[in-house]
């Protein structure tokens, strides 16, 4: 279901940043004539597409108080139920996906992605359904692939014609996740990948070096006209693929000139409108970029800069207030208050001093039958201890659950959500509107080496927790901490060394613990070394538990 922004407009010319940023006013329109906009109509409102302007951004509290959000990263590369990339793999001599696709489809040269995204039917796609499912067992927050790599948009787009609505499902389907989370009270939001599919894609202008098509070019220059007659006739491959450009060549956006050729501009304005579309018509409260920094930063800032301040203003426009969230990776300190800093498949060493979220899968991005088939999902029991982690670091997590073929989740992956959820239940108070407390934790994990990949912090090694690996949360009040065990000690004692009787971190008495699913308090010695406990023999949880700690 669309609704309408209903938003005030104003014109703005990526030549004129100098000009945005000297308004004294912020319903100011601003009039520009000329071919090099960037984007046109943006909100009126505090924030201007500068980063000076943009650092003025606070996180809104449901994203802070929110810390688990679901994501189903489902798309027409999910069709084949073969994993990631299937779209860029499908055209590489020596990937496996290439020979499943040669031996399954046909050759890359008449059947290739186009042909994969006619197939995609989502047969059984319930977006109710699964979304009372997934806040039944703890999400705040659900996010839905909007569009991936392959560029192809799983909404009613305006401007990219290969939709979820025109080709394969024939449905909104983003405007079906948007109306069903907000029909089980769910924050809603959508993730973007499309700005990179200009470089992604190029392998489809190659052909076989070898073999019998050696020299048969793939599909990826076709055009409009080589679809007569054919079932997608009508259709022009290149609004799909974007490969009117030779290999190698940068993507750059020069204001002055409109961009260095035709092909650049069109491509950067068609991906500004899809993206505005997107958040115009559906209004999602968070919008994730699979970018390091911004969409086509090494192109121009300002086109990125330009949709977060149309996101936030048409937000404030909305809400009174702003409560969108905008996530992008590789941030550094000062871009970080400009938007929400996320980790994928990381998390920080430490209390970041803003809000951030690790973005992780308890599988492959896309469906792999294969996961399901050998029992290969990442468990609950490795899930809990990571979300107990990142929360007591200031961080949310988002864990996508890939949905195979027809939209639904597999019988492993239901039993994964439901396991967190279980934990959830009895768990939650010490996760959900919480804050980090003066220290993230204790134990042996904590100085863990950390190493990086893309310049993303990341654990270097996993070993397996102990029961002297703690992390801790506090009330938003402060009044209230809680320490999050991360595994069950044999002998039923625990000792919090963080709570000493000389402890910095905590200077008064503490007048009753509690162990969270378990009525009445529990007995507790104090002294130099620590807050010592012993544990009923039965615990609420085999994973992880939750002490509840007060004056």
């Amino acid at each position: 279901m669309k609704t309408s922004a209903n938003l005030k407009t104003v014109i703005v010319c990526s030549a004129i940043v100098a000009t945005l940023a000297a308004c004294a006013s912020a319903q100011t329109k601003i009039k520009t004539t000329g071919s090099t906009n960037v984007i046109r109509d943006i909100a009126t409102g505090p924030f201007q597409p500068t980063w000076q302007s943009l650092t003025n951004y606070q996180t809104p509290e449901w994203f802070r108080d929110a810390k688990f959000g679901i994501w189903a990263h489902w798309g027409p590369q999910c069709e084949p139920e073969e994993g990631d990339w299937y779209a860029r793999n499908m055209y590489i001599p020596g990937q496996t996906v290439y020979g499943t696709h040669l031996e399954k489809y046909g050759h890359s040269s008449t059947n290739g992605f186009k042909d994969i995204i006619h197939d995609w039917k989502a047969s059984q796609f319930d977006p109710d359904k699964l979304l009372a499912f997934y806040k039944e067992n703890g999400a705040k927050y659900f996010m839905a692939l909007a569009s991936h790599h392959d560029n192809f948009d799983n909404f009613d787009s305006k401007y990219q014609p290969w939709n979820s609505v025109n080709i394969g499902p024939h449905k909104d389907l983003i405007g079906g996740w948007a109306a069903a989370a907000r029909k089980n009270g769910l924050r809603f939001a959508v993730s973007i990948h499309s700005a990179r599919a200009w470089s992604w894609y190029e392998v489809a202008q190659g052909a076989d070096t070898n073999g019998p098509f050696a020299g048969v070019p793939y599909d990826g220059k076709l055009t409009k006209a080589d679809g007569k007659g054919l079932w997608w006739d009508g259709l022009d491959p290149q609004d799909l693929y974007a490969q009117n450009h030779p290999v190698g060549e940068r993507l750059v956006w020069n204001p002055d000139s409109g961009g260095r050729n035709a092909a650049e501009t069109a491509y950067i304005e068609k991906f500004v409108n899809r993206t505005k579309q997107l958040w115009d018509d559906y209004q999602p409260d968070m919008i994730y970029f699979d970018d390091s920094v911004l969409p086509m930063h090494d192109a121009s800032d300002q086109i990125g800069l330009n949709l977060a301040a149309h996101f936030y203003n048409s937000s404030i426009q909305l809400h009174g207030q702003n409560e969108a969230v905008l996530n992008c990776k590789d941030l550094n300190d000062m871009q970080r208050k400009a938007m929400v800093y996320d980790i994928e498949r990381g998390r920080a060493s430490g209390i970041l001093p803003l809000p951030w979220q690790t973005d992780t899968c308890i599988g492959s991005w896309h469906y792999k039958l294969e996961r399901l088939e050998k029992h290969l999902y990442v468990p609950a029991s490795t899930i809990i201890p990571m979300l107990a982690d990142i929360v007591s670091k200031n961080g949310n997590l988002m864990l996508s659950v890939p949905l195979n073929r027809d939209g639904v989740p597999d019988s492993d992956e239901i039993k994964i959500v439901t396991d967190i959820g279980a934990w959830l239940k009895v768990n939650g108070e010490a996760i959900f509107a919480t804050r980090p407390w003066k220290v993230f934790g204790e134990g042996p994990s904590t100085t863990a080496e950390v190493g990086a990949r893309g310049g993303r912090p990341i654990a270097a090694a996993s070993k397996p927790y102990t029961p002297e690996d703690i992390r801790f949360t506090q009330s938003k009040d402060g009044k209230t901490i809680y320490a999050i065990v991360l595994a069950i000690p044999a002998d039923g004692k625990i000792t919090i060394k963080s709570l000493a009787g000389d402890s910095p971190n905590w200077t008064g008495s503490i007048g009753s613990v509690r162990l969270l699913g378990v009525s009445g308090d529990l007995k507790f010695t104090r002294d130099e070394n620590g807050l010592h406990l012993t544990l009923p023999e039965k615990l609420p949880s085999q994973v992880a538990f939750a002490l509840q700690i007060q004056s």
